[in-house]
């Protein structure tokens, strides 16, 4: 069993099968199956910040067969915190990832139909090197399709793309009643735009329908610069944007006075034939993080070391060339199990949006907020953000993400409580697909569209049938 999994429970149920356009292949990081003897210690999952909780789930390759009475589904477990726990109530999810089937592809147009238990990775592997993409990518290839639309997920091109849901044509659904609808812009409109972004929580998502974008090469042609401070770094994002379809920061948050914020700036786009190599990329060879580290490793010397090395090996100001797809799109998934290293109390993730009405300067308060209370992240991320989703619970909006990765101590509750208070002040949000601490009544100050979503919700689940460990935390719901 893989170290970062714990004593996951896993039970299989039959199922009949559909036969797919494409073959199945090995799923990453599925969970494997674990016996239960006496004296063992109760099964448990966790998101990937490893926060675990009693807990099992149950696979099968028939998802509607899957779904019925369950309260909650569960794909690759990447959402950080308890998103895809179910509650202690009910301790039992259906899990996706057997259901993965592609039911239909148009290869002139790209549009592609398939079972919400389809990985990224999966996805890539088979059309990234025949130039199909999706249009929106997150940070991991190892995430379903369900999870995507659930957590509507954005990745370097939010400031052209937008979020994947703005790409979703429909979806097929299992509701609270038991009933299979379909919905979209056209059909079941209120339910489409409730499930773009409702973290799971409006229907068990059975299929989804969006497009592949043609790309001129599988490869990336990148160009990044070394940025002194915050004020230049923001700068230099929302100034490449409009050029670049890919745009994203790893910034130093340690740092202080006139070097707080500095960072390398990526700007990239899929390579034309002409600069490309000939072969398409290889597939990578990964790394695994062997053992749980001591936690203080990643204490804030450790932490302040990483950082000044990792800026300073960018050794020329600009450099640019040819990038491997997976060197761009996913770097941390060149190492299984990388959320090890944060010992074993684990981590969250910390994302928020500072947008645009904050005015000039938002970014730099909010790290002078998280040195002055010793926040220490290796990993600190900014993307220019576009326009709001049409989901109604889409995380983004015009303005500049950060997300941090912290290890979880016992002052971390505190120090995401005055994070949360300035992100508040400054009319900003958190996303609920990496959060683990935020109290239900700061996400309800951020969210004014949250009242909305909750009728939409309680139209289509009156008795409130389908929960999680995070709803019952963020938005009340009884266990």
């Amino acid at each position: 069993m893989a170290a970062d999994e714990g004593a996951v429970a896993v039970e299989t149920v039959p199922g009949p099968t559909r036969r797919p356009i494409l073959p199945k292949m090995t799923r990453p990081n599925s969970p494997p199956a674990a016996s239960s003897r006496n004296g063992s210690p109760p099964p448990r999952l966790s998101g990937w910040g490893r926060l675990f909780q009693p807990g099992r789930q149950v696979l099968s390759e028939d998802l509607e067969r899957l779904t019925e009475g369950a309260v909650l589904c569960r794909g690759l477990g990447r959402s950080y915190g308890d998103s895809s726990l179910p509650p202690a109530s009910h301790p039992e999810v259906a899990g996706t990832t057997l259901a993965d089937r592609i039911l239909d592809f148009d290869v002139t147009s790209g549009r592609i139909r398939a079972e919400a238990g389809l990985s990224l990775f999966e996805l890539n592997r088979l059309f990234l090197r025949k130039r199909w993409f999706t249009p929106v990518s997150p940070g991991t290839q190892f995430v379903t399709l369900g999870g995507m639309v659930a957590a509507d997920v954005h990745g370097k091109n939010h400031h052209q793309k937008g979020c994947f849901g703005e790409h979703v044509r429909s979806l097929r659904m299992r509701i609270a009643s038991g009933e299979i609808v379909t919905c979209s812009e056209e059909e079941n409109r209120e339910l489409f735009l409730a499930t773009i972004g409702g973290m799971g929580l409006t229907g068990h998502i059975l299929e989804v329908e969006f497009a592949l974008e043609k790309i001129p090469s599988p490869w990336i042609w990148c160009e990044s610069e070394r940025i002194r401070d915050i004020d230049d770094f923001i700068r230099g994002l929302k100034e490449a944007g409009p050029d670049w379809p890919y745009t994203v920061g790893w910034i130093d948050c340690i740092s202080r006075g006139s070097s707080m914020g500095r960072g390398i700036l990526q700007k990239g786009r899929w390579a034309h034939p002409y600069l490309a190599p000939s072969k398409p990329p290889a597939f990578k060879k990964r790394f695994t993080v062997p053992f749980e580290f001591p936690s203080w490793v990643l204490g804030r010397p450790t932490v302040q070391a990483f950082n000044t090395l990792y800026y300073w090996k960018h050794v020329s100001r600009f450099q640019k060339g040819i990038l491997h797809p997976d060197s761009f799109f996913y770097p941390l998934d060149m190492v299984n199990h990388w959320n090890l290293i944060y010992g074993k109390h684990g981590f969250t993730q910390y994302q928020c949006v500072m947008p645009e009405s904050s005015g000039r300067g938002a970014a730099r308060r909010f790290l002078e907020l998280l040195t002055s209370k010793g926040g220490a992240s290796f990993l600190c991320v900014i993307k220019d953000c576009g326009a709001e989703g049409r989901g109604m619970l889409s995380f983004p909006k015009p303005g500049i993400s950060i997300a941090l990765d912290i290890a979880v101590r016992p002052d971390t509750p505190q120090l995401i409580d005055a994070l949360n208070e300035l992100v508040i002040r400054e009319e900003g949000r958190v996303y609920l697909a990496k959060d683990a601490f935020t109290r239900p009544e700061d996400f309800a100050a951020m969210e004014p569209r949250l009242a909305p979503w909750n009728q939409v919700r309680r139209r289509w689940d009156p008795e409130q049938r389908l929960k999680s460990a995070q709803s019952i935390r963020v938005l009340g719901d009884s266990e």
